[in-house]
């Protein structure tokens, strides 16, 4: 009885729709875009969220950046030495706890040598598994405020130098425990040989995590290679300095100094040279918070265009209606019938665009996978979106639902 009552309300609604085809038809098409388009854009924000929230596990409140450039006309062997004064001199400024030169940093890099392949045999025909590289040595691990899972740090004896153009190929290698997983998903990888690009090399440890220099792949950024060498770049160093204070405001300017008394050999840009770790946070997923914003913001106001045609088709089928709810009204309908019929037909209307929204959904994901880095969009996401818009659409619909209650029985005759 139940059912048969509430299939003898709808008959009405249905029928009226089915009068209005065009105008449903444009309301059920607004609300499967709004769907489709507002699921995958909150989706992407939500990943980039995520993305920008992810921590580099190093102690970035007492890690800063020195990019240092050398002068023209220097040799190897002179920038060599230089490192090593630098480092010296660094490591006893006050207030300073550990630092180590290298060719990037997470987030960021100074050149774009910050990427190797890995291969386990030496005469593996696919092209290996891609990885990200510090330059690094003893102090590293230290610098960065990381931790050794598994195995030991590198010994003096096994940093060794090398050149943009030049062959590096270390003893020893330490690895992230995502990339060792990722080479050795059926046992350990430590004390595993694997094949650089210019010869083999031993995992010695394993630490627990670190960022990468890239900062686009999820994936990539974890599979992160610290090999034991100072790179001899032409074009300049970085130095990574970690303080014992957070207040890094006067470390940083007693570094400058420090370095400053060898000014001859070097240029550091005043302005960018010398960067926080929170500063290259910030820069780094500067464009990820834009795009989020500007996604967000779009998407809510694709919701109130939406909830706009719903209001005004609403109000319409009411002007247009007067008679027939004044007929109803004088049958004996009460308030409380008129406002259901119009709830009711709104959620008819917004059930049909949230269906074919849903589908449109999941395929607008699928070729987004295609283009971009995308994760497969869960099941849950376009089913908030179906709870937003239903509930959007009873909010947008009750307003003229209120005024259709209030047509008063004459006008059913007055109304020809």
């Amino acid at each position: 009885m139940a059912f048969t009552r509430t299939f003898m309300q709808l008959r009405p609604i249905i029928a009226a729709l089915g009068r209005h085809k065009v105008a449903t038809a444009l309301i059920v098409l607004q609300v499967a875009l709004t769907l489709a388009v507002a699921s995958n854009a909150l989706f992407i924000v939500s990943t980039r969220i995520v993305h920008l929230s992810r921590p580099t596990s190093t102690d970035e409140a007492h890690l800063f950046v020195i990019r240092n450039g050398w002068k023209l006309g220097q040799t190897a062997a002179q920038i060599d030495a230089n490192i090593r004064a630098d480092l010296e001199s660094l490591r006893h400024v006050a207030g300073v706890r550990d630092a180590f030169p290298s060719q990037g940093f997470p987030l960021g890099g100074f050149k774009d040598d910050i990427i190797l392949r890995l291969k386990l045999k030496p005469d593996q025909k696919t092209h290996g598994q891609l990885v990200t590289f510090f330059a690094s040595d003893g102090h590293a691990i230290d610098t960065l405020g990381i931790s050794l899972v598994a195995g030991r740090n590198f010994r003096p004896d096994e940093i060794t130098v090398s050149g943009p153009n030049e062959k590096m190929s270390p003893a020893s290698i330490i690895v992230t425990r995502s990339l060792a997983d990722q080479l050795f998903p059926d046992g350990s990888a430590l004390g595993k040989t694997v094949y650089l690009p210019d010869g083999p090399a031993a995992i010695i440890g394993i630490l627990a995590s670190l960022q990468g220099p890239l900062k686009q792949s999820d994936r990539l950024d974890r599979y992160t290679v610290l090999v034991p060498t100072h790179y001899l770049d032409p074009a300049g160093v970085v130095y990574l300095v970690r303080t014992d204070s957070t207040a890094m405001k006067p470390v940083i300017a007693a570094t400058l100094k420090a370095l400053q008394e060898r000014s001859g050999v070097r240029i550091i840009d005043l302005k960018d040279g010398i960067v926080t770790m929170a500063q290259v946070r910030e820069r780094a997923y500067a464009e990820d918070r834009s795009v989020a914003l500007l996604m967000s913001i779009l998407s809510g106001l694709l919701l109130l265009a939406t909830a706009g045609g719903i209001v005004g088709l609403s109000s319409f089928w009411v002007s247009q209606r007067r008679r027939q709810i004044g007929i109803r009204r004088s049958l004996g309908a009460t308030t409380g019938d008129i406002l259901r019929y119009f709830h009711a037909e709104n959620f008819l209307i917004v059930s049909g665009g949230i269906l074919l929204g849903a589908l449109l959904a999941f395929l607008a994901n699928l070729g987004l996978m295609h283009v971009y880095e995308l994760p497969r969009m869960p099941l849950y996401v376009p089913l908030l979106g179906a709870l937003l818009l239903w509930l959007l659409g009873q909010l947008a619909v009750w307003g003229p639902a209120r005024f259709a209650a209030k047509v008063p029985p004459v006008v059913a005759i007055r109304t020809e």
